[in-house]
């Protein structure tokens, strides 16, 4: 089976042509959850818990940058916000302006995609996320 290689030119134009669903309709936002993430984006939640919801600004991302291989996208700045339930943050998901889920990401305090300052959320105590950044 041979393995798919693209260039860094097309890994850019796709990681910014993904990004920018994000901006459909205006601002969308990244919710973190508890309990066992789904298969995948397109799979309905089961039993999980969302922790807290995080506006993303107008442009959600900047341009993505070329890492050679491949590209990297990186949020703009997320405001921080008070939890709304309490529980261990284990996966998120972003979500168009439309409320359309255009993907689900890992969680973690380092070495993951949405990188937040505790995997711990405490309903009405300040959360944050660090960084979020999606490579191709």
């Amino acid at each position: 089976m041979t393995k798919m290689n693209v260039s860094n030119a097309a890994a850019k134009a796709a990681l910014d042509a993904y990004t920018a669903l994000l901006n459909v309709g205006g601002a969308g936002s990244l919710v973190i959850y508890s309990g066992v993430a789904p298969t995948d984006s397109d799979t309905a939640l089961s039993g999980n818990t969302a922790l807290a919801t995080f506006a993303l600004n107008a442009t959600a991302f900047a341009a993505s940058v070329d890492t050679a291989p491949g590209a990297r996208a990186t949020a703009n700045s997320i405001s921080d916000v008070n939890a709304s339930n309490s529980g261990t943050a284990t996966f998120a998901r972003v979500f168009n302006n439309a409320g359309t889920c255009v993907g689900q990401f890992d969680v973690g305090t380092t070495g993951t995609t949405v990188i937040v300052s505790s995997t711990t959320f405490v309903s009405g105590q300040p959360c944050s996320v660090v960084s979020f950044t999606i490579s191709l």
